[in-house]
């Protein structure tokens, strides 16, 4: 018993697997009977896992009820149930099928809302793209397996999608055919004569209609650009990641040069006194290797206007510095602001400057609410515990809270213990000849004296 699907993406025939799921079985055909399924979107789609479809509006439009099964006696051309009551149906979940093949057709189904163990179907339907997909076990119900059409599965396969795993270009299930249909009508069952035409709710849905065509990026110089730029994106992320940059869209400063093709022997002074005829310079290098300390024939030339920095750009360019013929361009590099960025992020010094590390030109990302680790709420987002959790952590910080306090109490009451310390027998000497025979001291004429009669002494022992 099978089920031909006429897709914009291909032809897909489902045999039905009757014996295991003969009430799944029953709502599917019934409902290809009806047209029910007809101009019904492929959404959900998840590249080497499985597509969803059956709802024939789309979960995104306001208008979708979500799909009814064929006992909710759906119109053919409206798409609504007469019966919202039996819109939904315990499927059969056969223990001996598993999601394990690419192919494989079950309802998808969701949790009764008056008993969550129970699972209820309605007219929606998965099929997997790709094999041993056991998180589906015990949530789809196995009604079918796909015969024929697999290279229609690895065009919904390999569409691009959205966030949501919508196809941009529609992918919609066009026509049903049933081969064989050996189940008895449901009573006030109405079969439509024809195919019904796509309703107001169902073209209010498209975005870009599944039969319109795209004309297609020839050019390989503006393909190639876009290359470029989305590697140079993907570097930048990793960069970020390792820590080697603030962030990814971090720019270039706009007053800076790179001067090539200089020649070995162009020294810096050489070339800031060249350089300087165009504005003020706030420092020139010439990259050198860190070990023979010869030159890398590039440098960097930091202006103190952007202004200045372009009027040298268009003067200098091509110009002959020591019979070399130089090339200059705006600088694209951002390693010595990363450096100082990072160094200067963990200095103390920093905290009391603007922006990110002391730089007014970054600003820090927040991700989370409290990054900054303060105590007070905001309105950003922040990490999610559970209630036990917090009540928790709650009890965990008064019994803390209330240890200290103890502690505190106890201080007050108990005198704090002198600490014992030993004197050698010369320092307590010292101390008796300060010292006369009531213990007081000794005037002050007179610890002068011993002090230069103890300087004599030390004197003498030293020689």
């Amino acid at each position: 018993m099978s089920v031909l699907l006429e897709t914009s993406a291909g032809d897909i025939t489902i045999d039905l697997l009757v014996n295991d799921a003969p009430k799944c079985c029953e709502n599917f055909l019934k409902l290809c009977k009806i047209k029910y399924y007809n101009y019904s979107p492929i959404y959900h789609v998840q590249p080497n896992f499985s597509f969803q479809t059956g709802d024939p509006i789309g979960p995104e439009a306001k208008e979708s009820d979500g799909g009814t099964s064929i006992w909710g006696l759906p119109d053919g051309a409206t798409k609504r149930a007469s019966r919202p009551d039996k819109a939904a149906f315990r499927p059969e979940f056969a223990s001996k099928r598993k999601h394990a093949e690419r192919g494989t057709v079950s309802m998808a189904t969701t949790p009764s809302k008056t008993n969550p163990e129970e699972r209820l179907a309605g007219s929606q339907f998965v099929v997997t793209l790709g094999d041993n997909l056991e998180q589906l076990d015990g949530k789809a119900a196995i009604f079918g397996e796909v015969a024929e059409g697999f290279d229609a599965l690895e065009k919904i396969n390999t569409a691009f999608i959205d966030h949501s795993g919508r196809p941009l270009q529609d992918i919609r299930i066009l026509h049903t055919v049933i081969l064989d249909d050996p189940y008895d009508d449901p009573p006030g069952f109405v079969e439509p004569p024809s195919s019904p035409m796509p309703s107001a709710e169902q073209r209010a849905t498209v975005r870009i209609a599944y039969d319109e065509v795209l004309e297609e990026q020839h050019d390989a110089e503006q393909m190639e650009k876009l290359r470029r730029e989305r590697e140079a994106r993907a570097q930048a992320l990793t960069l970020e990641l390792i820590g080697d940059l603030p962030f990814a869209d971090v720019t270039p400063p706009e007053q800076i040069l790179f001067v090539c093709k200089l020649n070995p022997v162009t020294r810096d002074e050489d070339l800031e006194l060249i350089f300087s005829r165009s504005g003020k310079i706030l420092s020139c290098e010439v990259i050198r290797d860190r070990k023979t300390g010869d030159s890398l024939q590039y440098a960097f030339i930091e202006f103190a206007t952007k202004e200045d920095c372009e009027r040298a750009y268009f003067k200098m360019q091509g110009v002959l510095i020591d019979d070399h013929r130089i090339h200059v361009d705006f600088s694209q590099s951002v390693s010595k602001l990363s450096n100082d960025w990072r160094s200067s992020t963990n200095s103390k010094t920093a905290r009391s400057k603007g922006g990110f590390g002391g730089f007014d030109s970054l600003e820090k990302r927040r991700q989370y609410r409290g990054a900054e680790g303060g105590g007070e709420r905001s309105d950003g987002y922040d990490y999610v515990f559970e209630k036990g959790e917090r009540r928790r952590a709650g009890q965990q910080d008064a019994g803390m809270r209330e240890r200290d306090t103890v502690h505190d109490r106890r201080l007050d009451r108990e005198p704090l213990k002198q600490r014992a310390r030993s004197r050698s027998p010369k320092r307590q000497d010292r101390l008796e000849r300060y010292r006369d025979g009531n213990g007081d001291r000794r005037p002050e004429e007179r610890r002068h004296q011993i002090r230069d009669e103890y300087r004599d002494d030390r004197d003498r022992a030293r020689r």
